[in-house]
């Protein structure tokens, strides 16, 4: 895994999780990829098994991830496309509206939001 940052925002099995459905997202993480073993990231980043256990346990019970008696887990086939579906339904109903309001408000206009990307 990369380094994480742990804030006092969120549980930290919940910000454990979103770095990996994050990874997965990215393609860091691939179909048929397995996850690092619960001892590995729990003594990596000195957290207790049971919190990597139970972010583990939540990826598998939203069948992003697989276990394999004896192996460990590993990323489903379909995870991403699952991920980018409920990614893109948050956005739009979550963030979408707020970005759009802020760009009404700015006055900015399609041309100048893709300027600005390609500016990037």
């Amino acid at each position: 895994m990369v380094n994480i940052q742990w804030s006092d925002g969120a549980p930290i099995y919940r910000q454990l999780k979103d770095r990996v459905i994050a990874m997965m997202l990215d393609g860091v993480l691939k179909p048929g990829d397995a996850l690092p073993s619960v001892r590995q990231v729990a003594a990596e980043y000195q957290l207790n098994p049971i919190t990597v256990s139970r972010a583990y346990q939540e990826l598998a019970d939203e069948a992003l991830v697989e276990k394999r008696r004896g192996l460990g887990m590993f990323v489903t086939d379909e995870a991403s496309k699952k991920l980018l579906k409920s990614e893109r339904e948050r956005f739009l109903h979550d963030e979408w509206p707020t970005v759009a309001e802020r760009i009404e408000r700015l006055g900015l206009s399609i041309e100048e939001l893709l300027q600005a990307k390609g500016n990037k």
